[in-house]
């Protein structure tokens, strides 16, 4: 069996950190993506196995068709990508800037999309490989003070949702992971209602569940085919699991495709 080729955005730091190490720690070969070169090749000398550092700007679509050329001709294949990097809020609607509304959805939604898209036709060539996509439990429910965040984390969802019900005949895994409150610096680095960093962090956050917990939890439910895989505790994961998506609903959807629905559609829109 090939050694498992992982690549991670939002990799420098928190839950792609905390992924990096767990994937490595079983075996895998990891590539790093993240803004900061530096940090990266810090985390890469903490992996127990071959890595990749390709640093970029998720919102550089130019930057990013070089990097997936880089990532699939380094091992031949990208087996899992996770989409990983984003940015949070802490500001009410009321008084936050329009500004801060586009950049928080292109860099949690419009360009998870973009990396998606990029790196699709190699896996729908291949018949395999697993999409992640890090969305949150403010993605499920919406959470005051983040009305931008829930924004983009529930198109997220729906994005990958339909992903997986596509690729659902061509071989290919799509995961949705909601996690509630981890400890990393997301609130820290949050944007408030000007678009400035936050620059402190939340009790809740403080004391939320530790990456390197969080990290095994994940792959171990990637590993055991969840498709809807939600990371919280208390009356977050109490929430998130008011709205879970039933498997029974995805499977349902899965069978239209299998059942012909796309051609269909298809032919129908060229008459």
């Amino acid at each position: 069996m090939s050694t498992l080729t992982v690549w991670i955005t939002g990799a420098s730091s928190g839950i792609g950190t905390a992924l990096a190490k767990e994937w490595s720690s079983r075996g895998a070969n990891i590539i790093l993506s993240g803004r900061d070169e530096g940090r990266l090749a810090e985390v890469a000398e903490a992996l127990a196995t071959e890595t990749l550092i390709l640093p970029f700007d998720v919102r550089d679509e130019a930057a990013l068709a070089e990097a997936t050329r880089k990532a699939v001709q380094w091992n031949g294949n990208v087996d899992v990508f996770v989409a990983n990097a984003g940015v949070s809020q802490r500001s009410q609607a009321l008084h936050t800037d329009m500004q801060v509304y586009r950049e928080i959805i292109d860099i949690d939604l419009t360009a998870q999309i973009a990396a998606t898209q990029a790196l699709l036709p190699h896996m729908a060539e291949r018949g395999s490989g697993k999409f992640v996509f890090i969305s949150s439990v403010a993605g499920k429910v919406g959470v005051p003070m983040r009305t931008a965040y829930s924004a983009a984390k529930f198109g997220l969802i729906g994005y990958a949702d339909a992903l997986r019900a596509e690729m659902s005949v061509k071989g290919v895994d799509v995961h949705v992971i909601a996690p509630g409150s981890i400890k990393t610096d997301v609130s820290r680095n949050a944007l408030t209602a000007d678009g400035s960093k936050r620059g402190k962090s939340d009790n809740v956050i403080d004391n939320g569940i530790p990456p390197a917990e969080a990290a095994t939890t994940m792959i171990d439910a990637i590993e055991a085919s969840q498709r809807e895989i939600i990371i919280a505790r208390g009356a977050e994961e109490a929430m998130a699991e008011m709205r879970r998506t039933p498997d029974a609903l995805f499977d349902q959807v899965a069978a239209l495709v299998a059942g012909g629905y796309m051609e269909q559609m298809e032919a129908e829109g060229a008459e």
